[in-house]
């Protein structure tokens, strides 16, 4: 990997959440780390400057759910396709899944997933590792192996564990080794067969529906054995204004959980299925203008602290046919800054609880302190970016391998200049 140049950010406004700085100033860089903020150190003399004026600063983003597809399916995706795509979006940190294939059960896929992003060297892949065996429910695989191997998290992707028994095994195990858990709020039976939120908008279309209870169901579950293990769970692509209650509820009475939502449900709702857009095929479903509001809400009071994409890329075959048989899921990666741009733009966020909830944010959540954060010494993870630049989003602008997403065509507001990764250039405009 290449030797980090000594670069000089300037005239950019700095947003650090993590520290509560907001100003317009200069950064310095050197050796892969953060050497100062203001002015230059006697002496330095940087390798290149990068003109910031009139563009916001601000740590790399930290994404908690974008699955790159290798090993396995990269007819799909690539880590070096997705991590073009990451790179031009600001992100330096992404969590993938394990339903790759071979699923992340054993150190030696996650060491392979580790092995590729660094080679590639686009953008931090931290791969979470499965809660059982083949991510099929019933054995728990060596955890504390995997973490060894540098799984930051267990989950079990969209396949939850129907065992109620082995679930809370599950988190006996986690919490005896420190293990955070990446739960998806969806009842498996309640869910099963449904492609829609089961609401006046899927009888309307004759789609099959996943009622509100698919959810809550999950997470009265979850959370009653968070609360009798002390395991520390974490609930993944949150959709109902219930669900976030209960969550709520939870965490005041000191249970160790956290929420997050992704960015598309912050927007979209059941309306957008009337024209059967496969894009708009998702799990969890979008939901009600209620649920959005709630979710809104929860993401303005802290009880949801971080946004992700929830990026799933596809190829265009997974996208044809009937609505319930395509794929669920959308790229999303590169729609997340002009997407939360869109929340400081209608209110419910000022622009540094934004950057907050796309950096330190979902860093807390992986416990992971050198990220998310701009601070003297530390990793110069960096994007730069430009609120007020307007692109449309066409397959030529597109970065990502997938292109299924329904806000191809759009116009966007805010498009990322420059991401830094430990202090190297990886995406410039």
């Amino acid at each position: 990997m290449l030797n980090a140049p000594r670069l000089s950010i300037r005239h950019g406004r700095l947003i650090d959440p993590a520290s509560g700085h907001d100003a317009v100033t200069d950064l310095h860089l050197a050796e892969g780390r953060v050497l100062a903020i203001g002015a230059a150190p006697s002496g330095f003399q940087p390798d290149r400057i990068l003109d910031a004026r009139g563009q916001v600063v601000c740590p790399g983003f930290v994404d908690l759910c974008a699955r790159v597809r290798e090993p396995g399916l990269e007819q799909k995706a690539t880590i070096a396709s997705e991590g073009r795509a990451a790179a031009a979006s600001g992100v330096t940190t992404l969590c993938c899944p394990p339903d790759t294939r071979p699923v992340i059960d054993t150190p030696a896929v996650a060491r392979l997933i580790h092995q590729i992003s660094k080679r590639h060297g686009l953008t931090r892949v931290l791969p979470i590792g499965a809660m059982t065996q083949g991510l099929e429910g019933q054995s728990i695989t060596e955890m504390a192996a995997l973490k060894l191997a540098g799984c930051p998290a267990l989950g079990q992707a969209d396949r939850p564990i129907r065992d109620t028994q082995v679930q809370r095994r599950a988190l006996e195990y986690a919490a005896t080794f420190g293990l955070t858990l990446f739960l998806l709020p969806l009842d498996p039976e309640l869910s099963a067969g449904g492609c829609a939120h089961e609401g006046v908008v899927s009888t309307r279309l004759g789609l099959p529906g996943i009622p509100e209870a698919a959810e809550t169901v999950a997470v009265a579950r979850d959370l009653a054995l968070a609360e009798q293990t002390g395991a520390r769970i974490h609930f993944q692509g949150m959709s109902t204004a219930r669900g976030v209650e209960m969550l709520a509820e939870a965490r005041a009475r000191g249970v160790r959980a956290s929420g997050d939502v992704a960015i598309h449900q912050l927007f979209l709702t059941e309306h957008d299925l009337a024209y059967f857009d496969a894009n708009c095929h998702l799990i969890p479903p979008l939901r009600t203008l209620d649920d959005r509001e709630a979710l809104r809400a929860a993401l303005a009071k802290g009880i949801l602290t971080a946004i992700c994409s929830d990026h799933q890329p596809h190829d265009p075959d997974a996208k044809l046919g009937p609505f319930p048989e395509t794929a669920p899921g959308l790229s999303a990666l590169e729609t997340v800054l002009p997407l939360a741009l869109r929340l400081v733009e209608e209110g419910v966020l000022d622009l540094m609880g934004v950057i907050e909830r796309l950096t330190v944010g979902p860093a807390a959540i992986l416990e992971r302190e050198d990220l998310g954060r701009i601070t003297p010494g530390g990793k110069a993870d960096i994007c730069v970016f430009d609120p007020d630049a307007v692109w449309t989003a066409t397959p030529a602008t597109w970065f990502s391998q997938g292109r299924n997403t329904p806000f191809m065509g759009r116009d966007l507001r805010g498009r990322v200049s420059w991401t830094l990764l430990g202090g190297r250039i990886v995406f410039e405009r």
